[in-house]
């Protein structure tokens, strides 16, 4: 945890800003998610699943890399209470978790990772890609907690892009701290 934090704070407000993504969701994605926010809690909880599976897979891979498997294991746990939270709220407002769709930018970015090859340079493509995918969950929290009506809601997804923005900051780290610098 101490790992991300540290970091977190020593980044600049205009890297805190952009989060490396070069191009941001538009803001009229709010006004589209708001019109079913049954879809936009189904999609959140299937990415907490999948981000706590994820950190799984990668303590399992990796479990050579004792900062890694140090610090992914409470990612874990937090991912999973997420994806409970996320729960939760669906049933608060009266919904199930229904069905979990194909997360086409997700799998684009997979597309990217190198393939065969050194376990390191994947391990890489792999880091950098969960920090992506935490980037922009981070960035879409963030327009969701200033722009939609519900003040719960909003409130809600403003703990969710704090926790986001940690997560992008571990796994940038985590690359750095494992890639070969020469």
């Amino acid at each position: 945890m101490q790992l991300y934090t540290t970091k977190w704070m020593e980044l600049s407000t205009h890297t805190k800003n952009i989060l490396g993504l070069q191009l941001p969701t538009d803001p009229r994605w709010v006004d589209l998610a708001s019109i079913s926010i049954e879809a936009i809690l189904t999609d959140h909880a299937y990415c907490e699943q999948k981000a706590a599976l994820t950190c799984i897979s990668y303590i399992q891979r990796y479990s050579d890399k004792d900062l890694l498997v140090d610090s992914l294991a409470p990612i874990v746990t937090e991912e999973w209470g997420h994806f409970r939270m996320v729960v939760q709220e669906l049933r608060k407002r009266g919904h199930s978790l229904g069905k979990q769709r194909r997360d086409e930018y997700v799998n684009c970015l997979i597309a990217f990772q190198k393939k065969g090859g050194r376990i390191e340079d994947r391990f890489l493509d792999q880091m950098l890609t969960m920090a992506l995918i935490e980037a922009r969950s981070c960035e879409r929290f963030k327009r969701l907690s200033e722009g939609l009506e519900d003040e719960y809601l909003r409130n809600f997804y403003r703990k969710f892009m704090e926790s986001e923005a940690g997560h992008y900051t571990l796994f940038i780290n985590l690359a750095d701290h494992y890639m070969d610098k020469q």
